[in-house]
This record gives structure tokens, C-alpha cells and sequence, in this order.
């Protein structure tokens, strides 16, 4: 059964092209970029926020649309409809991340004829991640090409908690924005226990809110690892500088032992798809460096300090 597919979901446009069924794609967000070939798709949105906006102002300007109860995303409805897709993929987990589901729906308030299927993805652990998966494949028709496709991912998990479950774990502060802190929740805090880590703020399966400077200066990690939402690996180095001139940064236990990284957020941690194995896998080799090597350093994460 072939579908016509718009994803306005980065995970969920990887879940697509995973289970094989890229070609079903007529339609993407602005922020559908993996792999490679959806690039070429038409774009379905944009964001209302300024592209060159630093992170304290990209954090402001989203306060004051959520505050007036506006939308940070725009739809393009007319060309949605001149797709003519009949299966819409979405989110209810984070009005922030991605376009939400009630948009969606009042995009599909006036749509001619009969209005497509929407699918809404509401992923908070990693087991969620695996489920959407299987919904993803269970609407497509694909279920058993989608069990399949889940064994080698699974197993790659295994194999890392087999040998990281036995080592030493370091203290890990998981940073999800930079400017004002947040700590990183959701599927990260088990991320980090999983590659044999202690992770200190957030909680597995929850938003994590704003984290005080004095708050991460007290706990004093081992490591500290910014990942923040939405941004690439380029983009993380130079927002690190808003730390660089914290009292006490140089004080850190993870600063004077050289264990300050930086991440590509965007591509791995934010993005609850696929690769979010990838992203244990980062994790592993950050913290065990001795122990594991998957030649995702420089590539996806670099050491800072």
C-alpha cells in the first residue's frame, strides 16, 4: 500500500526513509534534512523566529509567541493541498521542537474534499522512540519490514550496555540550552545511564526546565556535554562562549580535566528517530573513551575544554 506522506517531523521523516518508504514522501518541514535525498522535497513551514537570533533572543522570542498563544511555525496549507497527501505526520510531545498536532488540525479546517490521516508522535523515552517506529510501520503496511528494521538498532544498544554496565560512571551535566542553562531530559538522562554515566539534572520521561549557573557550579560534573536543541555542531561551539565567562567556569572539575564536549544536537539528541542510537553511541564515547570508538568524534561531537 503506497502513501502520499508529508512529514513535518524530522524523526518521523527518518522513520519514514529507515523503513524504506522514502519514496512515499511528496512533502517536509523546513527541518526535515536526513537523510540527504528529503532535501530535494517541497517545504510545508517555516519559523517565525530570526535565523540569526542568539540563543538569549531566540529564547525570548519564543516566550512571547507561547505567551500570547501563538504558534512558532507558519504552514504553507496551499501548497499542503497541492500535494494532496493522505497521511500527515506530526508531534504533540513539544510545541517548541516541531510543528504540533493542533496546528495541523487547524490547518485541516478548511481542506477540500476528503482530509488526509494525521499521525502524532508523542515520544518521551526511548521506548517510545521504538513504538513510534512500529506505529510508523503499522500505518505504511510495513510491519514486519519495521520489525527488522528495529533488531540491528536494538542490538546496537545492547552491545553498549553489555560493557558499559560494568565501568566506572562519571557525574554528566547534559545541557539542552545554553542561554539561559537547561538541563537535558527526556530520553537523555537514560541515554547517559545507558552509556554508563550518572546523569544530574533532568529526569527521564520529563521536560527539563532552566537550570541555575550556581546550581550546575555546586554539582561540579565530571563532564559536561552541550547538545542544544536545534542547533549543529558549529553552532554549539561558538554559543559556548556564553559560558567561557561564568565565575567559576575554570573551577569545574570537567573544565580541569578536559571533559567539556560539544554535540550536534540538531541531528542526534533532539531528534527522537533512529538516531538516537547514534547518540547513545556519542555518549559511550565521551564518557569511555578507553572503551568504545565508533568514529563519531569530530563528525558529531568535539572535545572543548
Amino acid at each position: 500500500m503506497s502513501r502520499r506522506i508529508i512529514s513535518l517531523l524530522p524523526s518521523a521523516t527518518e522513520m519514514v526513509c529507515a523503513l524504506g518508504c522514502g519514496r512515499q514522501l511528496v512533502g517536509r518541514s523546513h527541518e526535515c534534512d536526513y537523510p540527504v535525498e528529503v532535501t530535494s522535497l517541497p517545504v510545508c513551514t517555516e519559523s517565525k523566529l530570526l535565523p540569526n537570533a542568539t540563543s538569549r533572543q531566540i529564547d525570548d522570542q519564543i516566550n512571547n509567541l507561547l505567551g500570547a498563544s501563538l504558534s512558532i511555525y507558519r504552514l504553507n496549507t496551499r501548497l499542503m493541498q497541492e500535494m494532496k497527501p493522505d497521511l500527515i505526520i506530526t508531534q504533540s510531545q513539544c510545541d517548541v521542537c516541531a510543528v504540533s498536532e493542533a496546528d495541523v488540525a487547524k490547518a485541516l479546517g478548511n481542506w477540500p474534499g476528503t482530509p488526509p490521516q494525521i499521525l502524532s508522535l508523542t515520544p518521551h523515552r526511548l521506548a517510545d522512540m521504538w513504538e513510534d517506529m512500529r506505529r510508523v510501520a503499522a500505518v505504511l503496511g510495513v510491519s514486519e519490514h519495521g520489525r527488522e528494521v528495529l533488531r540491528p538498532l536494538k542490538n546496537r544498544c545492547v552491545d553498549v550496555i553489555e560493557k558499559s554496565c560494568l565501568l566506572q560512571r562519571p557525574s554528566v551535566a547534559c545541557l539542552e540550552w545554553l542561554d539561559p542553562l537547561m538541563g537535558a531530559g527526556n530520553w537523555v538522562p537514560e541515554l547517559v545511564e545507558l552509556a554508563g554515566g550518572r546523569n544530574l539534572f533532568g529526569e527521564s520521561g520529563k521536560h527539563t526546565g532552566k537550570l541555575r549557573w550556581d546550581e550546575l557550579r555546586a554539582a561540579d560534573p565530571d563532564v559536561i556535554i552541550a547538545m542544544p536543541c536545534g542547533f549543529d555542531l558549529a553552532r554549539t561551539r561558538s554559543e559556548m562562549a556564553s559560558l567561557l565567562h561564568k565565575p567559576g567556569w575554570g573551577d569545574l572539575k570537567a573544565v580541569r580535566k578536559r571533559r567539556v564536549f560539544a554535540c550536534d544536537g540538531s541531528a542526534y539528541f533532539n531528534r527522537p528517530g533512529p538516531r538516537l542510537v547514534q547518540s547513545l553511541e556519542i555518549l559511550a564515547e565521551m564518557l569511555h573513551p578507553e572503551k568504545f570508538h565508533f568514529g563519531h568524534e569530530s563528525k558529531a561531537w568535539q572535545k572543548l575544554a
